[in-house]
């Protein structure tokens, strides 16, 4: 039996099986509709006294009768046999209405998100009438026909991500209404025609919009509930959008919400997520990123409704680290972290997955793919472990034969794009790859350091080691999967904490560091707080940063400014350590 979608209460099983009836009609392929077909459409509307939609292929077939609005009875888009921004999904929607009047925003909205040939609102009499000289006529006023248009205005050549975060306005897509039409001249309206002109212009447009192919095209998602303060919310947009830049891809633009709390289906409301999946279908946008972490079933429930890949903040720094990772043990631990977040997440990636898995290599005849990539994974896993175990053990021995030499070890830490790279380079003329990028360095790189030592200033040779950046709310899978890089700072003697005084949330950069820091399994070391890019902080940042902090350095590490000062204070620094153990 052919399934009726929408509100079905109240109808009888008689007009149950008139809509089952629609079914079985076949409208020519050339043709958008025929006048039986829509007077037939009308007649039932009129008879259950509610809208009524059927969606039809361009083959002719009806595949889905609703009840309700085209807003109501849309396609979710994981369901569409086509989608994507340069073409059309190959389906429209003939609706009636029971109203005189043109379709309005929500049917035209629902004919955008499914990206529809063509959307055709048949208004209906309620009663029928009768020609001049008797003779039914049936049921439909007039009809109006709608189909997008292309925009060309909505062609974008990205700028730097930072910039488009406080963007609100929402691109509307572009469409184009018919005046009222009787039945005979919708009737002779070529669909094939139509449409092919139409696929033609969005494919130009398309193209006109791939600033680069290799770059995802990214529709941030910033949702803030009450426990964030205004400020806090637009540090966290604009941290995501250098992330997402990072990572290689293009903000297009960024989506607000304010909440008292979570939405537990889909994180924003139901009217967020509509607006979103338009926004990204105007776009032409090929991934959402939320600004927080989403559980499996959240994933699942927006890439339903939005019809394209949607990640969290996680997996863009995952993304992130598994770009950077140079060493084997680096590439070890960003493997082992991306599997661990992936495994619960399994379920939903993609329809394939729910398919069974036949032939060699599959365990037995009832197994599911899911069930045999979970499995795989979880050896994986497993394997991962041990080596990264293994790792831990190679790193603790080689710390304590520095420790058995005696010689004094200083971890540099602070928040990813701080400078650590680059004040390692200065010190010590290490050639440590640097860039204005967050997590541009992910491997610990140590080298030898010598500074002033007691009053005679003798040299003094110490080792610092260059750690992974840190971040506000790190990952868990991150923090466990990185411990063996995150041991050199619980086993240095002492810290250098850097931080970037020119970044608006410097204050905010040293809380989530100190965080972190408080979470290490051994209490790290005495720490020194040495603010750097003071060439690019204003001077009320400067006054409030040494009052806030007087025992603190103040450096450039690329201008190398302050270097001098920072040697005999790191040499004071090493003392106190070594003295207080």
């Amino acid at each position: 039996m052919e399934t009726i979608f929408g509100n079905l209460q109240g109808l009888k099983s008689s007009q149950l099986k008139q809509l089952q009836r629609l079914y079985h009609q076949r409208i020519p392929g050339d043709r958008i509709t025929t006048p039986e077909f829509s007077q037939r459409m009308a007649a039932i509307s009129t008879e259950v006294n509610q809208p009524v939609c059927a969606y039809i292929n361009r083959r002719g077939q009806v595949i889905r009768v609703g009840v309700g609005t085209p807003r109501q009875t849309q396609i979710p888009p994981m369901e569409l046999p086509r989608y994507g921004a340069e073409r059309l999904s190959g389906i429209r929607c003939i609706a009636t209405h029971l109203k005189p009047e043109p379709p309005n925003e929500a049917a035209l909205t629902a004919m955008a998100l499914q990206r529809l040939d063509a959307l055709v609102v048949l208004n209906i009499t309620g009663t029928g009438f009768t020609r001049r000289g008797g003779g039914a006529t049936g049921y439909v006023k007039e009809a109006y026909l709608a189909h997008l248009t292309p925009q060309e205005s909505r062609t974008l050549i990205t700028s730097p991500a930072a910039h488009k975060v406080g963007e609100s306005q929402i691109q509307t897509p572009s469409w184009n209404i018919s005046p009222p039409l009787d039945l005979d001249d919708l009737a002779d309206q070529d669909l094939v025609d139509l449409v092919e002109n139409l696929e033609a212009e969005f494919q130009r447009e398309f193209i006109a919009q791939e600033v680069d192919a290799d770059h995802d095209r990214v529709l941030i998602v910033g949702l803030m509930t009450s426990e964030m303060t205004p400020l806090q919310f637009q540090d966290t947009l604009v941290e995501l959008a250098r992330l997402v830049d990072t990572a290689g891809g293009d903000v297009l633009q960024t989506i607000q919400q304010k909440r008292s709390r979570v939405h537990p289906q889909t994180v924003v409301g139901e009217g967020k997520v509509q607006e979103i999946a338009l926004t990204a279908q105007t776009l032409g946008v090929n991934l959402v990123v939320f600004d927080r972490d989403l559980s499996p079933s959240q994933v699942r429930n927006l890439e339903m409704q939005i019809g394209i890949r949607v990640v969290d903040r996680t997996e863009v720094i995952l993304d992130i680290f598994a770009q950077r990772a140079q060493s084997r043990a680096g590439k070890l631990q960003v493997e082992l972290a991306q599997l661990e977040y992936m495994q619960p997440r399994l379920a939903g990636r993609g329809r394939t997955m729910s398919r069974l898995g036949g032939g060699i290599g599959t365990r037995g005849p009832g197994e599911t793919k899911l069930e045999t990539e979970r499995r795989a994974i979880g050896q994986r896993i497993s394997r991962l472990q041990k080596e990264v175990n293994q790792l831990q053990a190679h790193r603790s021995r080689l710390r304590q034969r520095r420790q058995h030499q005696e010689v004094p070890s200083v971890a540099l830490v602070g928040y990813t794009n701080a400078g650590k790279s680059t004040l390692l380079n200065a010190l010590t003329n290490a050639e440590v790859y640097t860039a204005d990028q967050l997590f541009a360095t992910l491997d610990p790189t140590t080298r030898r350091l010598a500074i002033p030592y007691g009053e005679t200033n003798e040299h003094q040779e110490i080792l610092i080691t260059d750690t992974v950046g840190f971040i506000h709310e790190l990952p868990a899978s991150l923090m466990d999967a990185f411990r063996a890089t995150l041991e050199e700072v619980t086993e240095a003697d002492a810290l250098l904490h850097l931080v970037d005084l020119s970044h608006p949330a410097w204050l905010r950069h040293i809380r989530s560091v100190r965080e972190i820091l408080a979470q290490m399994p051994i209490t790290p070391g005495p720490a020194l707080v040495v603010f750097n890019k003071i060439d690019q902080a204003n001077s009320e940042t400067l006054a409030l940063a040494r009052e806030e902090f007087p025992l603190a350095v103040f450096i450039s590490a690329s201008q190398r400014l302050g270097l001098e000062t920072l040697r005999q204070r790191l040499a004071k620094l090493i003392e106190y350590a070594v003295d207080s153990q």
